[in-house]
This record gives C-alpha cells, structure tokens and sequence, in this order.
C-alpha cells in the first residue's frame, strides 16, 4: 500500500511546458483575414496642386532671399535691402509700392533650414499677401 501512494503522488506533478499550437493556429488565422482584407482597403490619394505653365512672366516680382545664416534680403529689379525678420511685413510692403499685385518670391538655397523659409511665409501670409510663390534658385 505504501508502494501505491508514493507512486500517486509523483504523477500529480504540474506540467511545465506550454503548448505553442494554438497560438501559432491563431496567427495564421489573423493573416489569411489580413490577405483577404487588403484588397479592399482603399489607399489614402492625396490632391496634389496641378502645375501649368504661365502665360505671361510678371515684369516686376519683390524677392525675398532666405540665407543660410538666417538673414534676410528684400529685391526688386537691382536694389537690395537687407532686413530682419520683424521689418519683413514692412520692406515688402514698400517694395510693392501700393500694388498689391506684385508678387512676392522666395528664395533659398538647399543649405537652408526649411524653418526658415516657413516662418518666412507665415509672415507674409499673416500680412495678407496675397501672391506668395518659391524661386527654386538664388542667382548671385
């Protein structure tokens, strides 16, 4: 008898071990729905602007120049005024003399943070400067 019960309680002993199987059988579910599902999903498009070709070149543009530096530089026609990002509003506004329909350019080199040239455009869009374009190259 005591043979019996020792032997008893050595095969109560918990088990250690943790079966992977139905883990493995849920992932494999999870994928074939995931294969099943992305045809359906629609991929986000994004609108971009359209670009087209101008008629006619304005004859007068004031140009904003962002250096590297972070200094700034109003242009129109051969004068060149530096300024400061506080009297931008200011150097723009007399440079379009009055004519609101001069457009305004800004130009930067690639060595120039694109901060810069947003806080650029922020003050000239709180200003309501209505024709605010980029020059993609700075002629020295």
């Amino acid at each position: 008898m005591e043979g019996l019960r020792s032997s008893r309680r050595g095969s109560r002993r918990l088990m250690a071990e943790i079966n992977v199987v139905p883990y493995i059988d849920v992932m494999l579910v999870l994928v074939v729905i995931l294969m099943v599902a992305a045809p359906f999903v629609n991929p986000s498009l994004v609108n971009l602007p359209s670009v087209q070709k101008a008629e006619k070149a304005p004859q007068t543009v004031v140009e904003v120049i962002v250096h590297p530096t972070g200094a700034l530089s109003v242009r129109k026609g051969k004068e060149l005024l530096a300024i400061d990002m506080p009297g931008l509003i200011a150097a723009v506004k007399t440079a379009q003399a009055g004519q609101d329909d001069i457009p305004v350019v800004i130009a930067a080199d690639k060595t120039v943070q694109y901060e810069q040239v947003i806080n650029v455009m922020k003050q000239l869009q709180s200003a309501d400067i209505a024709r605010v374009g980029l020059s993609l190259k700075i002629e020295k």
